[in-house]
């Protein structure tokens, strides 16, 4: 009977499963997980943070399904080697486990910036349930919290924070919010709405120290700028986990090489998710992990099917506010584009001649999906190019095209 070992049960590894059994009813597989509870939406723990909602709401694959499979699932176990001769893998808890194909999921973690303090207590990431409950724990402590990012991930968890009562302040290094989705006129805006909310800002700002001496009390800026809270959430994006993939041999560079079938550079070894690189480009965002865990999963039964990247819209979830950027947001202007802005609806869209290269919806969403779709079709919309910028334009006449 062949064996089939999963290390990591986030998005990437949790659909690979999936797939798998559903064209493989026999093979024995193991699945190793650092967490402690089955699958669930990670984009999700926002809400969770805030009370809106409830793990079970959020959970995509309950004990009964992996029971239903017939899968091994070591929940809060490490990998601590993988033997790619001996094809053998070995746990912390349970010992070794062999396999005939393994797949690493293994994701990434939250990078916590080389900051002086950073190690205190009341220092807090937010990547887990767990890390989740310890916030919601220090939250009824404390009425002040500081937030260092001004990514996606982190002003959703901060949101989550402004919505138990406390005073949060956010600290960006970059000169604006959400760089990586939202050009400079789209963030002021954006800015400008959060600070309605409760929220504060300190832009081009670098965190220097975590002042207190066992226990966070604040956060000293690099202009020496002292911010008080008894929460320090660092929320400055995530890193690949590559450690096991290394110490097997496995080629990487800045994450671990895959080719379009999710094949790594030692043969029975996949890899999908967070930790991957495709075509020199890194993953990180939820719905590439779902695509390549989806085909790693086909193409390790032997139906080889190919990764297709595709440009994903990022949007938030939890703000209130809507809001969808995809591809190329071009910051530097250097492309023409169709823009709109209107009380609280800025509208971007980056083209390159008739066809569209990017996107950002803030404020209303509607159009968002038809343009993406378009834009990963690589539609030319001919005249239809020049009227993107009007207020009340159709988006469901570029499906036409």
């Amino acid at each position: 009977m062949k064996k089939i070992v999963i290390i990591g049960n986030g998005c990437a590894g949790a659909t690979a499963l999936a797939q798998i059994r559903r064209k493989d009813k026999e093979s024995g597989i193991v699945v190793f997980t650092r967490e402690n509870h089955p699958f669930y939406y990670r984009p999700r723990l926002p809400e969770y943070l805030s009370g809106d909602t409830s793990i079970n709401d959020f959970t995509m694959q309950s004990l009964s399904q992996y029971k239903e499979w017939n899968v091994d699932i070591h929940f809060g176990e490490n990998v601590i080697s993988i033997d790619p001769e001996k094809k053998e893998v070995t746990g912390d808890k349970q010992g070794m486990v062999q396999y005939d194909e393994l797949l690493l999921a293994s994701g990434s973690s939250c990078f916590l910036p080389p900051v002086k303090g950073n190690d205190k207590k009341g220092v807090y990431t937010l990547r887990t349930v767990d890390d989740a409950d310890a916030l919601m724990a220090a939250a009824g402590k404390t009425k002040n919290a500081i937030l260092v990012g001004g990514g996606l991930l982190g002003l959703e968890a901060g949101r989550a924070l402004v919505k138990m009562g406390l005073k949060v302040e956010v600290v960006e290094f970059m000169d604006r919010l959400l760089p990586r989705q939202l050009d400079h006129e789209s963030a002021c805006l954006l800015q400008k709405q959060l600070e309605s909310m409760g929220f504060s800002f300190h832009l081009s700002a670098k965190a220097q120290e975590v002042t207190g001496t066992e226990t966070a009390t604040g956060l000293t800026l690099a202009d020496g700028k002292q911010l008080c809270g008894g929460i320090v959430l660092f929320s400055a994006g995530v890193r690949p986990n590559l450690e096991l993939a290394r110490l097997a041999g496995v080629a990487c560079d800045k994450a671990v090489k895959v080719d379009e079938y999710m094949r790594t550079s030692v043969p029975g070894i996949w890899a999908a998710g967070d930790a991957t690189e495709f075509n020199g480009q890194p993953s990180g965002l939820w719905p590439i992990a779902l695509a390549q865990g989806k085909a790693a999963g086909l193409s390790m039964t032997g139906e080889l099917t190919p990764y297709i990247p595709q440009a994903a819209g990022t949007s938030l979830k939890v703000l209130g506010i809507d809001l969808v950027s995809a591809g190329n947001i071009d910051t530097e202007k250097a492309l023409p584009s169709k823009c709109f802005s209107k009380d609280n609806v800025y509208r971007k869209i980056v083209l390159d001649g008739d066809i569209i290269k990017g996107i950002i919806f803030l404020g209303s969403t509607a159009g968002a999906n038809d343009c993406i779709e378009a834009l990963n079709k690589g539609k030319r919309l001919g005249s239809l190019a020049d009227e993107l910028d009007k207020e009340g334009f159709d988006f469901s006449r570029i499906k036409g095209i």
